[in-house]
């Protein structure tokens, strides 16, 4: 690292001193703060100028930071593991070298500080007896303090091993020390290295006479309540009444070896095998009531209830599986067929462990794609699992854990699994498109292995630790928009796309489906409520505007819900409804459809447009007058639209002579408006019906009521 002046942010630390070659986590919530983390990030280097803040005339630390209530003395450091909270963030500084801020000025709402590098003063004669038994005695000091702290001498040990310079070592104690902050900063202030040592060794003398009085305290405490006996007659007197439940020692010992036995038993593969001998080996020699015994069983008992070798028998009879689709949905004649296809090459595949194939279902919500997978697993007598991809952000959830943090667990693909417990399920991943991403990790990547065919025969989670075999499973995604789900997902799966029902099918439903169940769950009988089709439609029509059938399921329950409260009352016994009692009930109208005009109209053209909620019609206005020449265009069109209704303008004016249009009128303005003004339109479909309300409105004839029309127009009239 050069020596010359360096222009940093600074991150003022209001408790705490950080020194070189030392790590520091902390969570930074000050708007000023962040700014500098934000600023730093920025950087290539991606480092700060950490420096701490000086106590006010009350001895507190102030919210503001101003030049002068910080120090002059400081740590560069360089910014890492950087994580976003609700509360601000999360990141450790890795202390580098000290620091004197030269200027401290704000910048851009933080503060910034030109630094210069501050280089140790050696030690004149590191030989000298005086030193090297100083630099002994605090090596000696240290690692009797962190004995005293509960640290293993060995972690102590190769710790100082590895610290070989003297600045250093005073440096890294000073880091990890309880003192005071203004003692530290006193230490980092030091920069004759025997001067530095005599004073961490000061600091470390006196945590040592405090530990040791704590000691003797201690120790008097627990002679005088005699806590030992006391414990060590209650373990007795537990020990004995659990060997008379028979939950003691010997009932333990019979758990673990039933969970020997059944591990035993499993067809594992090699990998897998030799982690259960080592985490077995592990358990026999880590003690009963330690923690670490209780995580090694908890992995073990995981990897026993998982489906290694169960299999479920299938029994897939294609016309049996179009029975089931059949009496499961009704429509939806192309997805049956796409299903059956799929399931007759299945049925006729000789390969006894074929590849799962990856469907994906899209569609827009309530078409029926996530209970045409149950109907799947049914015709095919497979177990069927479900886990709701949505909201999901942290790559954890689809590998799992590892199995170093506490309450680690596998990811939800083994977790479903488990849950089958077969290992040829039929696993419903739904809502694949709502996969979040943030710092923890991208889900949708995670998912490539998973449908990756040619990938899953080794699918490793991270709790697991070893390879899992997932290519007997038949995966089925759903998702409502394709466009949300990454390109290399997406290319590993089969589209198969659900259309919305029509309104004939939406009715079919309501009356073999929807009407009964919501009798049933407002406790009607069949015979209390009767719907006509007439007001079944009325509600299809006016009531609900959507591709599937949910909120009509929604709004047929409101129905018999008034009616159920009539029936209570004791006003009516049994009600039929026809269309005419239907908005009574419901109230007014929430859905309004065009409706065909009654009379050919000069200006006025009938188009249609398609919505995965279902078709209609639309109008396109225009209207000629006074002006020069140009085209008016309203009606919130997008610029596909636009285009279309200057191509319809350009062919009127170069096929005017054909279209009957006087030359004249071209020189006054012309109005296309399409209505609804606040929904916003676009779309190459409506050039057709833009060109025809153009022509009809500069020629004067009217365009026909009883014709709608759709598609795109070009310049020569195709």
């Amino acid at each position: 690292m050069d020596r010359m002046s360096k222009t940093l942010p600074i991150i003022p630390m209001r408790t705490g001193v950080l020194f070189p070659g030392v790590s520091l986590p902390i969570t930074a919530g000050r708007a000023a703060t962040l700014r500098a983390i934000e600023a730093a990030m920025r950087a290539p280097e991606q480092r700060v100028f950490v420096v701490s803040q000086r106590n006010d005339a009350a001895g507190s630390v102030a919210d503001e930071v101003l030049p002068e209530g910080l120090y002059t003395v400081g740590v560069i450091a360089k910014v890492s593991a950087l994580q976003r909270t609700n509360n601000g963030v999360r990141l450790v500084l890795e202390g580098q070298e000290r620091a004197i801020a030269i200027r401290v000025s704000p910048k851009d709402g933080y503060l910034e500080a030109t630094v210069t590098m501050a280089a140790d003063l050696p030690v004149l004669d590191e030989k000298d007896a005086a030193f090297v038994a100083l630099h002994r005695e605090v090596r000696e000091r240290a690692a009797e303090l962190a004995n005293k702290r509960g640290i293993s001498e060995a972690a102590t040990a190769q710790l100082l091993s590895a610290i070989t310079e003297p600045g250093t070592l005073a440096d890294v104690i000073a880091g990890y020390i309880d003192a005071p902050t203004s003692e530290r900063q006193a230490v980092l202030e030091e920069l004759a290295i025997e001067d530095r040592l005599r004073r961490v060794l000061i600091m470390v003398q006196r945590q040592l006479e405090v530990l040791t009085a704590q000691e003797d305290i201690h120790t008097k405490v627990q002679e005088e309540i005699g806590g030992r006996q006391r414990e060590h007659y209650l373990r007795e007197q537990m020990k004995a009444i659990q060997k008379e439940l028979g939950e003691g020692d010997d009932a333990a010992s019979e758990a673990l070896d039933q969970l020997e036995e059944k591990l035993a038993a499993l067809p594992l593969p090699a990998e897998a095998r030799k982690e259960v001998d080592r985490e077995l080996a592990r358990l026999a020699r880590a003690g009963r009531e330690s923690m670490e015994s209780q995580m090694i069983r908890t992995y073990l008992e995981t990897v026993a209830e998982l489906p290694w070798g169960t299999r479920t028998d299938e029994k897939l009879d294609v016309a049996e599986a179009a029975k089931i689709l059949d009496e499961d949905h009704h429509g939806l004649a192309d997805v049956k067929d796409r299903v059956l296809e799929f399931l007759s090459v299945h049925q006729l595949s000789k390969k006894k462990d074929g590849k799962g194939r990856i469907l994906l279902f899209s569609g827009p919500p309530g078409v029926g794609k996530t209970s045409i997978a149950i109907s799947i697993a049914r015709a095919m007598g497979r177990k069927y699992v479900r886990i709701a991809l949505g909201g999901a952000r942290d790559e954890a959830d689809i590998r799992g854990h590892r199995r170093t943090y506490i309450g680690a667990l596998p990811g939800r693909i083994l977790q479903g699994m488990k849950q089958a417990g077969s290992k040829n399920p039929v696993f419903l991943l739904d809502e694949v498109d709502k996969l979040g991403t943030s710092y923890q990790g991208d889900p949708a990547a995670a998912l490539l292995e998973v449908l990756d065919p040619a990938q899953n025969d080794s699918f490793t989670d991270h709790y697991l630790g070893v390879p899992f075999d997932l290519s007997e499973v038949m995966f089925v995604a759903t998702a409502n928009f394709l466009q949300n789900i990454p390109g290399p997902l997406l290319d590993r799966m089969e589209v198969v796309d659900f259309a919305g029902y029509t309104e004939r099918e939406k009715l079919a439903i309501a009356i073999d489906y929807l009407v009964p169940r919501q009798l049933e769950d407002n406790g009607l009988a069949n015979d209390q409520l009767t719907l006509t089709d007439a007001a079944v439609r009325e509600v299809i029509s006016n009531y609900t505007r959507e591709a599937g059938v949910r909120q009509l399921e929604r709004e047929l329950g409101r129905l018999a819900r008034k009616v159920t409260r009539r029936i209570a009352a004791k006003e009516v016994e049994r009600i039929t409804l026809d269309r005419a009692d239907v908005r009574p009930l419901l109230g007014r109208p929430r859905v309004r459809p065009e409706t065909a005009a009654r009379e050919d109209l000069i200006g006025i053209a009938t188009g249609m447009y398609y919505t995965p909620a279902g078709g209609d019609i639309m109008f396109v206005e225009a209207a000629p007058m006074r002006g020069k020449g140009d085209l008016i265009l309203t009606g919130q069109l997008g610029d596909v639209m636009k285009e279309s209704a200057r191509a319809a303008w350009t062919f009127a004016r170069a096929h005017a002579g054909w279209l009957g249009i006087d030359a004249t009128v071209f020189e006054r303005d012309v109005h296309v408006h399409v209505p609804a003004g606040a929904i916003p339109k676009d779309g190459p479909s409506a050039g057709i019906a833009m060109a025809t309300a153009m022509v009809s409105a500069l020629s004067g004839r009217a365009a026909r009521h009883d014709v709608s029309m759709t598609g795109e127009i070009t310049l020569s009239g195709r």
